[in-house]
């Protein structure tokens, strides 16, 4: 048992060493920079529509939330107006959380956290996926993957938007198919919905799949 135990510590920390040694491209500073400038052409300014739609048939305002690489916090905002109070922002950009602070003093503190995703290990009944996924590197996505199953609780479940199809340049944000995405989570996840959103804001229609899923 105990040689299990130290493989299994011993595992962890090789991932850990590993996704800190793949992210080096991709560090706060080089999101910071995106802050500063204003360029933020991925964010839209407010709740995506998909989201929102989802996030209102929600009874249970009592569930622990996250919503990771949140940036500006649309998501996080409207579900704490929503009465959703557990919910909390993750970013590891010292510039995206201070543009939320500052937009948002209401906010309680302790739900905000500037950390890396990776390095976090509270545990979650929903998590939420709003252009985080693709803001990673390539090879960080079966890490992803394997984060996200280990930060929900039992039947937790994973929502959120992507990307199904690629871009023609090799930097954030990066696109990918709906056969990849079937083979990165099926291991680990149960789809409850995997399809084209039909929802999408104008210049995003029939480009982002939304997706459903239920913790194995």
């Amino acid at each position: 048992m105990g040689v299990f135990c130290y493989e299994g510590v011993l595992l962890r920390v090789i991932s850990i060493y590993l996704t800190k040694k793949i992210m080096k491209g991709y560090p706060p500073e080089y999101w910071d920079a995106f802050y500063e400038t204003g360029r933020l052409g991925w964010d839209i300014g407010y709740v995506s529509t998909p989201l929102k739609e989802y996030f209102d048939q929600l009874t249970d305002k009592s569930i622990k939330i996250l919503v990771p690489g949140a940036g500006n916090g649309w998501e996080v905002e409207y579900l704490y107006g929503e009465g959703f109070e557990n919910v909390f922002i993750l970013d590891f950009s010292p510039k995206a959380v201070e543009r939320f602070k500052k937009r948002f003093s209401s906010f309680p503190q302790d739900n905000i956290l500037e950390e890396d995703f990776f390095d976090h290990n509270e545990k979650y009944d929903l998590i939420v996926e709003q252009t985080f996924f693709s803001s990673l590197p390539r090879n960080l996505r079966p890490l992803y993957v394997d984060k996200m199953h280990r930060l929900l609780k039992p039947e937790g479940k994973l929502v959120g938007l992507l990307f199904n199809h690629e871009f023609s340049f090799d930097e954030p944000p990066f696109g990918g198919t709906p056969e990849e995405y079937r083979r990165l989570f099926e291991p680990l996840f149960k789809f409850k919905y995997f399809d084209v959103a039909y929802n999408s804001i104008k210049p995003r229609m029939s480009r982002e799949l939304f997706v459903l899923m239920l913790k194995k």
